[in-house]
C-alpha cells in the first residue's frame, strides 16, 4: 500500500533544503542546538537580514523553530518533518525495487527460453 504524502509540504522541504546556505544551517543547528540568530548569522559573509531571510524559508518548511527570549531569537532544528522526504525516497525505492524485479524475471526467461 502507498502511503499518502503531503506533495505540498514535501515541495515546501525540498525547496528549502535546496540552498547551500539553508543546509548548512541545519547542519549547524543539528550538530549545536538552538541556537542566536545573530550567532547563526555570524557563520556567514551576508547580512543579519539575508540570514533571517534563510531561516524564514526554513521556518515555512517547518524545519526550524523560533523562541522568543525577550529581545533574544533562538532557533532550533525540526527533525519531523525530513519523515516526509524519507517517505517519499521509500515510495521510489520501492518502485525501482519492483522495476527491477521485473527485469530480472524477464531476462531469467529469456535465458531459459534458449
Amino acid at each position: 500500500m502507498v502511503e499518502r504524502i503531503d506533495t505540498n509540504q514535501l515541495t515546501l522541504i525540498l525547496k528549502a533544503a535546496s540552498d547551500p546556505t539553508r543546509r548548512d544551517i541545519l547542519t549547524h543547528l543539528a550538530q549545536e542546538g538552538p541556537t542566536r540568530v545573530t550567532e547563526i548569522a555570524a557563520r556567514f559573509d551576508m547580512s543579519l537580514n539575508a540570514v533571517s531571510k534563510h531561516i524564514m524559508v526554513l521556518e515555512r518548511a517547518g524545519l526550524v523553530s523560533r523562541k522568543t527570549q525577550w529581545r533574544e531569537h533562538l532557533i532550533e532544528v525540526q527533525m519531523a518533518p525530513l519523515a516526509e522526504v524519507d517517505r517519499w525516497f521509500a515510495q521510489l525505492r520501492s518502485i525501482w525495487d519492483l522495476r527491477l524485479e521485473a527485469l530480472a524475471a524477464h531476462f531469467a526467461k529469456d535465458m531459459t527460453d534458449d
